[in-house]
């Protein structure tokens, strides 16, 4: 078919496209003769147009990507976006620590006031935190303590704003990006001559709202920073010129002081000097303003709950938006199996009840305090007598042996360097695949990444062992539940007795005894406790607790353990139990989460001496196809890995 020279092509935007459609354009008249010279004006006059046209192109191109949610790559796109949806975009956090605080003085009552300084030191580095609230205490015994006091790393400060009703141009601004919203606190003055103060609220439904309602509103804006603004007297009370709006919040340092554990006060408290700072919970919670790939996840899904938490895809949605500092989150309904603090996961319904276990960014739980508060957020979300309860993630660790076989003559690396090379292949299958709820570990992925490495590694045999660390109470007899939630192996009655079986541990102490103790199995369904003399071990306690092989579930009878061994070279206040699973796949369940231990998986590589002989074996190559006459297959059952 002819082509039609009079038609342009609008489907290509890129400038050298643009400029020869023009040309193919041109060919279709006759007025004008230069325009395929390069050094012609009219070739000049169609650079302008090209570029002309691409810029136009680009900019509608942008213009319709910003257009949705989905698409938009601008921040205020995105934050525009999700204000449609009703959804509030979380700012900066900072890190909460909670602390008890003693007065020495004999002064019936002291207050504590808002912006009293805390410091504390992370990595050398200087932090303050502050209060957010006046708190007054009386005098007990010569001392006025101020319990569970949460204090946020930042600065604390005030801003102030005169309304002027007839400036239709005014904004109430937050004046910096790294305000931590949740600690603003929002008052309105009547006048310079009138001291009343209004404290307001921030507005959550506006079904709740009246004309005299004081509340604010709040959104983020240019710059990541956030504007207050009120209501128009109909929805909500409206400002009246003369009233001071008073702003006080805290400046963060967002996530850097996250893990500071140790305070002082560096001035005086209500004039006493005499301060004990008592920390109560390390600091967490510290993080940057929410994402733009977060919010444009969550704002669909907050708007899709409808400002309820029903679903277990509401809560988890209601739990990043609640908890700033959340990285990952399983919930399940109490229908499906209740949580008991002591034994884990169990089998038991628990209805009315509601179970989230948070993952957070600091990789610590979360404190007694952030759960309540957690708690007490979703009362206004629940649904009918619904309770939510917070669980701790559970970290089942895995120990791999790696050893592998290469063939030296298609590789100038070292051994050492192949290894290297093999614990950066785990170390990132450990950040890209595991460390999340839900994420199983899969050993055929795992084994077949390690061989793709390096092309000259043949192949490789990798073991797994499950390990879970406990921390023993050592003031009193404790018993133990260690719920795998993973078959073990196990494959008949009596296996590997004579040899601790599949369960080893690191060395405790019982009950201020100086022997060292560690617990093993008969393989039989009874834990152990031992003791080695001369290298043999002796028993202390042939029924120390029991063994589900079936359900991966270890009880330790009461013990007093006091203390434990060092761990890994270095003092610890846990000891580390370690047991052979059935299956080299392992499967996270609930509030489970699965983590490989780097620090004890070992890998050992070593010359395929027959690669090398090049008798039996075809070496692998890249982009060809070999024919292998002699091959070598990882065993798919567990071993006791020295156990």
């Amino acid at each position: 078919m002819a082509v039609n020279e009079k038609r342009l092509n609008v489907t290509e935007f890129d400038f050298d496209d643009i400029k020869d459609n023009l040309k193919v354009f041109l060919k279709g008249q006759s007025e004008f003769k230069d325009y395929d010279f390069e050094g012609s004006g009219m070739s000049t006059l169609l650079d302008v147009l090209a570029y002309n046209t691409h810029y136009l192109g680009f900019n509608a191109n942008m213009l319709a990507n910003e257009m949705f949610l989905d698409s938009a790559s601008l921040r205020s796109s995105v934050v525009s976006h999700a204000k449609t949806l009703g959804y509030e975009v979380t700012s900066a956090r900072a890190p909460i620590a909670t602390v008890n605080v003693a007065l020495t003085t004999t002064s019936s009552s002291k207050t504590m006031s808002a912006g009293t300084a805390f410091s504390t030191t992370v990595d050398d580095v200087s932090y303050q935190f502050v209060t957010i609230a006046d708190v007054t205490e009386t005098n007990s015994g010569g001392f006025v303590t101020f319990n569970n006091v949460s204090i946020y790393e930042g600065t604390y400060l005030t801003s102030k704003y005169l309304v002027d009703t007839s400036d239709a141009a005014q904004r109430f601004l937050l004046p910096d990006s790294r305000i931590d919203t949740s600690t603003l606190k929002v008052q309105v003055q009547n006048s310079a001559s009138d001291s009343t103060v209004t404290t307001y609220t921030k507005a959550t439904d506006i079904s709740q709202l009246s004309s005299t309602s004081s509340v604010y509103y709040l959104q983020e804006v240019e710059n990541g920073r956030h504007e207050v603004y009120f209501g128009d007297g109909n929805v909500s009370k409206a400002l009246s010129d003369g009233n001071i709006v008073i702003f006080n919040y805290v400046v963060t340092n967002k996530t850097a002081s996250n893990g500071a554990s140790s305070f002082s006060s560096p001035s005086t408290i209500d004039g006493v000097s005499d301060i004990t700072v008592t920390t109560v919970a390390d600091a967490s919670g510290g993080a940057e303003p929410e994402s733009l790939a977060s919010i444009k996840l969550q704002a669909p899904l907050d708007y899709a709950s409808q400002g309820r938490a029903v679903t277990t895809d509401d809560y988890v949605t209601y739990t990043k938006k609640l908890f700033a500092n959340t990285q990952a989150v399983s919930v399940w309904g109490g229908e499906d199996g209740g949580y008991d603090p002591a034994t884990g996961i169990t089998s038991v319904p628990e209805y009315g009840k509601v179970f989230i276990s948070v993952r957070s960014t600091t990789g610590q739980n979360l404190t007694d305090t952030e759960k309540t508060q957690l708690v007490n957020d979703f009362s206004k979300y629940k649904v009918g007598s619904i309770t939510p309860v917070i669980v701790n993630p559970e970290t089942t660790f895995l120990i791999l042996g790696v050893t592998f076989q290469y063939n030296s003559n298609t590789t100038t690396k070292t051994n050492t360097d192949l290894e290297t090379l093999v614990n950066a292949t785990i170390s990132d299958y450990n950040t890209d695949n595991l460390k999340d709820f839900n994420r199983p570990f899969r050993h055929s992925q795992l084994t077949g990444l390690i061989d793709d490495t390096d092309t000259s590694i043949l192949s490789n045999v990798t073991t797994v062992t499950l390990a879970k660390l406990i921390t023993p109470t050592t003031t009193a007899e404790t018993a133990y539940t260690l719920s795998f939630n993973n078959a073990f192996y196990n494959p008949h009655s009596g296996h590997k007795a004579t040899d601790g079986g599949i369960v080893a541990s690191t060395g405790f102490f019982i009950d201020g005894a100086s022997t060292e103790y560690f617990f093993d199995e008969d393989g039989e369904g009874n834990l152990r406790i031992y003791y080695l003399v001369a290298g043999v071990r002796t028993y202390y306690d042939a029924l120390a607790g029991t063994i589900d092989y079936t359900n991966g579930i270890i009880k330790i009878n009461p013990v007093k353990i006091t203390s434990v061994s060092d761990v890994d070279d270095s003092s610890s206040t846990q000891f580390r139990l370690t047991v052979i699973p059935n299956s080299n796949d392992i499967v996270p369940v609930r509030n489970q989460l699965i983590e490989l231990d780097l620090t004890n998986t070992t890998v050992t590589g070593s010359v395929d001496t027959t690669a090398t002989t090049g008798k039996g074996y075809t070496v692998k190559t890249t982009g060809t196809t070999s024919t292998t006459t002699v091959t070598t297959t990882a065993s798919t059952t567990p071993t006791t890995s020295g156990y």
